[in-house]
């Protein structure tokens, strides 16, 4: 493999690769349309976006018309529902890492040094992206309750998972080349000042749009839920955090205080969903959240059959999730050692990032769309 690295070019390949992906993708799904796009493309990947967008349990293809499985028959096709499956993961999950290679090489020509800084200036970027995918959630909302709304599919469909992870990278790589040409041009003493000043102002207007549309198509405002979440995950961080260094020290020589966002970014999501799953009508919600994740719903499940009634009905049965999520994230800083920093810095960066926005996107998000009842 080096050798054609050598004589090709890195870049060269990875562009050639993508182009033969998705180039071969697309040329299967018009040589077999029913077996291809329909039964895979559209059934695991298209559908569920859909789906969510129209928020439909359930939609089908019914020969195309593409319609609610309430209204289509028992026979119009494959259906798709929202959220994600083995299926789509195992498909996203190459595609992440194809589209990350091709971020590593834009990193590369823009020549930064200071990688470590990057990361603490697009960490406003991971908050951005969840108060994003909120936002569409707002948008469904108002479409309900006025017949009209600001986006519809397929412009919708940029911000809906998993197309929202390309749209918000495009625009913090977009951001990440402002900042660069400002520390340069020696109007900033460093990059991630601008860098984060501007995935904040974006958080803060996605907020704001957010709380006009939930105003008109929510079904009320829960603060306490935002509060309580970020408050026990952050004691849930700084718990585990404390344990570490007095403990196990060496789990965090390679990421430093790198690995305090990441374990509060899973921290977040583990807690949103245990809340959100669980105990979101304590908080004065019409009805808890459904998971539209594979793993947390598989959690759920299998807990409610293991643990009696009894005790459930205590503790709820989304709290093996929690768990799970705090240990993928210690685990993950043990991964990041000093070592791997040293032979592969910008790589390692761009993981960490990667780690924080799978966490902390979809916690922002429940998160969001329960407190703001959308």
């Amino acid at each position: 493999m080096q050798q054609y690295i050598d004589r090709y070019g890195a870049e060269r390949i990875w562009a050639a690769t993508v182009v033969v992906v998705f180039g071969g993708l697309a040329l299967l799904a018009a040589l077999f349309p029913q077996q291809v796009y329909v039964e895979f493309i559209w059934e695991y990947f298209w559908g569920p976006v859909v789906a969510d967008a129209n928020n439909w349990n359930c939609v089908a293809w019914a020969g195309g018309e593409v319609q609610s499985c309430d209204v289509a028959g028992p026979d119009a096709g494959p259906t798709a529902s929202p959220g994600y499956t083995f299926t789509s993961y195992a498909g996203y999950i190459p595609t992440l890492l194809l589209l990350l290679t091709g971020f590593i090489f834009a990193i590369e020509r823009l020549d930064i040094e200071r990688y470590r800084a990057g990361f603490w200036g697009l960490f406003p970027f991971m908050l951005f992206g969840g108060a994003l995918r909120t936002v569409e959630d707002a948008n469904v909302a108002v479409h309900e309750a006025t017949g009209d709304a600001a986006l519809s599919l397929p412009w919708q469909a940029l911000i809906i998972s998993p197309f929202i992870y390309v749209v918000v990278a495009l625009i913090a790589l977009v951001s990440l080349v402002i900042a660069v040409w400002l520390e340069r041009n020696e109007y900033v003493s460093g990059y991630e000042y601008p860098l984060a000043g501007i995935g904040t102002g974006l958080l803060v207007l996605s907020l704001a749009i957010l709380a006009s549309w939930a105003s008109t198509g929510g079904y009320g405002f829960f603060p306490g839920l935002a509060v309580t979440v970020l408050v026990v995950s952050t004691v849930i961080t700084g718990a585990v955090w404390w344990t570490i260094v007095q403990f196990a020290p060496q789990l965090n020589e390679g990421t430093g205080y790198m690995g305090i966002p990441i374990i509060w970014a899973h921290a977040v999501d583990g807690t949103a969903n245990v809340i959100g799953l669980d105990w979101a009508t304590a908080f004065g919600l019409p009805s808890n959240l459904v998971p539209k994740h594979p793993v947390n719903a598989a959690i759920q499940r299998y807990t409610g059959q293991l643990l009696p009634e009894s005790i459930t009905s205590v503790i709820g049965d989304v709290w093996p999730f929690l768990l799970l999520k705090v240990a993928a994230a210690v685990f993950i800083i043990w991964v990041f050692n000093e070592e791997v920093f040293e032979e592969s810095p910008r790589f390692t960066i761009m993981l960490m990032l990667t780690v924080v926005a799978v966490g902390l996107g979809p916690g922002t998000r429940d998160m969001l769309r329960a407190t703001f009842g959308v």
